[in-house]
């Protein structure tokens, strides 16, 4: 995948500055940047940067994501934070606790995104995330 625009358009110490200024603000939200993956026939969605409460599930935040998109509801919407849905590393790392649970999509959309941006922000402080309609990195 190529470098983020976002990283593109602005250097890295301006980054990180930024993304310490806001938690230092808002110590209850993470700094999250929204990019759509570049051959995705998805909508751009109007904003990159937004300020995620802590507590917000990854299914919260992807109802987010499609309401700012303005995609219907019979469309699918894949999220990826290093190229990776969020919710393959909650699988692999609770499997044996889920053999007998029926409706594993409920229990990945529960990760909190705290959690995520405690495991993948980038240096600069940013968590990135980049949508699209269909899986195009699993």
């Amino acid at each position: 995948m190529t470098k983020s625009s976002f990283k593109q358009a602005h250097e890295f110490e301006k980054r990180r500055a930024e993304a310490a200024r806001i938690r230092e603000k808002y110590s209850d939200r993470i700094p999250v940047i929204v990019e759509k993956a570049e051959r995705s026939d998805i909508p751009n969605i109007d904003r990159k940067k937004y300020l995620v409460p802590a507590d917000l599930t990854v299914g919260q935040f992807v109802y987010v994501i499609r309401k700012r998109i303005k995609l219907s509801a019979e469309k699918a919407i894949f999220i990826f934070v290093d190229n990776v849905l969020p919710a393959t590393e909650v699988m692999t790392s609770c499997l044996l606790f889920l053999e007998d649970y029926e409706d594993h999509s409920s229990f990945f959309a529960g990760a909190i995104m705290s959690t995520i941006y405690d495991e993948k922000k980038d240096a600069d402080g940013f968590l990135y995330v980049t949508y699209s309609g269909e899986n195009t990195f699993g």
